[in-house]
């Protein structure tokens, strides 16, 4: 007997990107940060006391909460804190969507956005990108004519790393009649000042994605958080979050991070200085990439080169170096590449020059 609701029975998956058991591989194929986490992460690792574990951690993260709303310019009733941005997604359909309501977004985008709306049993409407990746026109209008109730817009956009003007942003929440998640898990990464969170004061629709596992360092972690009206947080943090749902060790950790803005934002130039480094050699071998503000670029395998997207990335795979492909309509020609550290990076480019351009 089969169990399971007919929604999901007949869903796929959300497929993560590949992780090697090696120390050997190069991995450059799920956007993690290649350097490591602040130095106060190590602290608080190294004075825990295992006896605090005893009791259950503070239930709404209430100190991390202070932190985020100081750094936004907000009220920590402006901020939940979720386990991973991923929580705050489907904690935003449960509370708000319900079964059969519509979930907008764009095609390409974040693929575990489907997903969850298939778990919710949320009917899909996509709106596809441009042939430049940015949004058509119309976008605002085709999510209300088909009634969706909630918008979902990753920006910097992946897998492309294509970025909002802030005042597109602000538009789009005016014209909406749906909620709108704005996802910003690459915005650490926009190599100029960019902030939307004073958004959220202006338009009661507005949920702001954040997470540390990308500009923190901190994706084996699992932390993230959300800034939105309070009227849009008060019932996913009183009513449909889980009780205790950050341990206190994840807490404490998250506190650090967030604390030391100097050492994450070091790491972040290095990896936009990588990042313009990559596009440059990347054209040289005859590789072409639109510009990016994420920690990745999204590459094209131009017809001139002997060899396939999906060729491409099995020959370096056999050469330990993980990158994404994407079997699908219009990336299937195309492979994103996480920025690694300077090594990492010049490996991939000695590796791609062997492969391209054999002797």
């Amino acid at each position: 007997m089969n169990f399971e609701r007919n929604n999901i029975r007949q869903m796929a998956g959300y497929a993560s990107g590949e992780q090697p058991d090696d120390e050997l591989t190069i991995k450059l194929n799920t956007n993690e940060n290649p350097y490591p986490p602040s130095p106060q992460v190590n602290e608080v690792l190294n004075q825990f006391n295992p006896a605090s574990l005893r009791r259950y951690p503070p239930a709404t993260a209430l100190t991390f909460r202070r932190l985020a709303a100081e750094l936004h310019g907000l009220d920590p009733e402006n901020v939940i804190a979720t386990r991973g941005g991923d929580e705050l997604l489907r904690l935003v359909i449960t509370t708000f969507v319900d079964p059969g309501e519509k979930i907008g977004m764009t095609d390409p985008t974040y693929s575990l956005y489907p997903v969850l709306a298939q778990i919710q049993d949320c009917p899909i409407v996509e709106v596809p990108l441009l042939d430049d990746w940015t949004l058509p026109g119309e976008f605002a209008r085709s999510m209300n004519d088909a009634k969706v109730k909630l918008t979902f817009l990753v920006n910097p956009h992946a897998p492309t790393g294509a970025l909002l003007p802030i005042d597109l942003v602000s538009k789009l929440a005016s014209k909406l009649d749906s909620i709108l998640l704005l996802d910003e898990a690459y915005i650490d990464f926009v190599d100029h000042d960019y902030q939307t969170s004073h958004l959220v004061k202006q338009h009661d629709n507005l949920v702001i994605l954040r997470t540390l596992s990308k500009g923190y360092s901190l994706a084996g972690l699992r932390f993230g958080y959300g800034l939105a009206n309070h009227s849009l947080i008060e019932p996913m943090l009183s009513k449909t979050r889980d009780s205790y749902n950050l341990d206190l060790i994840s807490q404490l950790i998250a506190e650090a991070a967030i604390s030391d803005q100097g050492y994450a934002s070091g790491n972040w130039v290095k990896v936009i200085t990588e990042r313009a480094r990559l596009k440059d050699q990347f054209h040289a071998l005859g590789l072409l990439c639109n510009n990016s503000q994420a920690n990745f670029l999204l590459v094209t395998i131009p017809d001139s080169v002997n060899c396939s997207a999906a060729d491409l990335y099995k020959n370096l795979k056999e050469r330990h170096i993980l990158v994404r492909y994407f079997n699908t309509e219009r990336l299937d020609d195309k492979l994103r590449i996480s920025i690694g550290t300077r090594a990492e990076n010049d490996q991939l480019l000695s590796t791609l020059g062997e492969l391209l351009n054999p002797s």
